[in-house]
């Protein structure tokens, strides 16, 4: 699905990234952890061809970009972010939010087809939104925003949904709410790529993870094999212990006292 071979990103004098190989396969739900300014949100702008390397070659969907039109490649990923969002109009209704990702608008001058409409309150049903279908989008809790992007994301039917922090922002409740609703596209044929530095966030429908740390991808795999002590030391710096419980990592940074009792 996804191949990045060798990529280098340079800015004057900066280097972002350092020669990352990555590769997603079908079938597989991945995760790309670390610090923040680590590369993980470079590493996205890539995948969707809004930017380009400096070095190496970025293959999405069977499409090498440079030798493709990156825009129809965009018509089959699903973007969800906050700057996205913040780009939306909160006096908008909540369906016709969602309907715009049928074309890739920010928002409607015409009238939208009512085979559109039902399409966008099918997936606000979905998400369990289907009662505010009709409220201005600036009248929703900040997770029953992230869920209407993440309704208006699934209007274009994609192949691959890239989700950028999507949980930011939101308070322990409306995490998991959230969440709950990722688990339910295990029955959609799609790939996920899910960017965060919080690595309770990675429910059970995550297969793999790609571990970053300063423009580099210094481990990329299964997730029970990525995620131990020793990697997440190299990522974070931290001293951590790891546990696992409903499949989902829970970490705890290990103190001078720990270590020595």
């Amino acid at each position: 699905m996804i191949q990045l071979r060798n990529i280098t990103l340079r800015r004057e004098d900066h280097l972002i990234l350092d020669r990352v190989n990555l590769e997603v396969k079908e079938n597989e739900h991945w995760v790309i952890l670390g610090r923040n300014g680590s590369g993980k949100t470079t590493l996205l702008e890539l995948i969707t061809g809004y930017i380009f390397p400096s070095d190496g070659q970025v293959k999405v969907m069977g499409n090498l970009y440079g030798d493709c039109d990156v825009r129809e490649v965009r018509k089959r990923i699903g973007y969800l972010s906050q700057s996205l969002m913040e780009k939306l109009a909160l006096r908008d209704p909540v369906w016709e939010v969602v309907a715009t990702g049928e074309y890739g608008f920010l928002r409607f001058y015409q009238s939208v087809p009512d085979e559109v409409r039902a399409k966008a309150e099918a997936l606000l049903d979905e998400v369990d939104l289907g009662r505010l279908r009709d409220h201005p989008l600036g009248t929703l809790s900040q997770g029953e925003r992230k869920k209407v992007m993440l309704a208006r994301a699934l209007m274009s039917e994609p192949s691959v949904l890239i989700m950028d922090e999507p949980c930011a922002g939101l308070d322990l409740y409306e995490r998991e709410k959230f969440l709950d609703q990722l688990n339910l596209l295990q029955k959609r044929d799609i790939t996920l790529i899910y960017v965060t530095h919080h690595m309770e966030e990675m429910i059970p429908i995550f297969t793999h993870v790609a571990l970053m740390h300063q423009g580099k991808v210094i481990a990329a795999g299964d997730k029970r094999s990525v995620l131990t002590s020793e990697t997440l030391m190299r990522a974070y710096e931290v001293p951590v212990s790891i546990d696992w419980q409903d499949g989902r990592p829970w970490t705890r940074v290990v103190s001078a006292h720990d270590g020595g009792s």
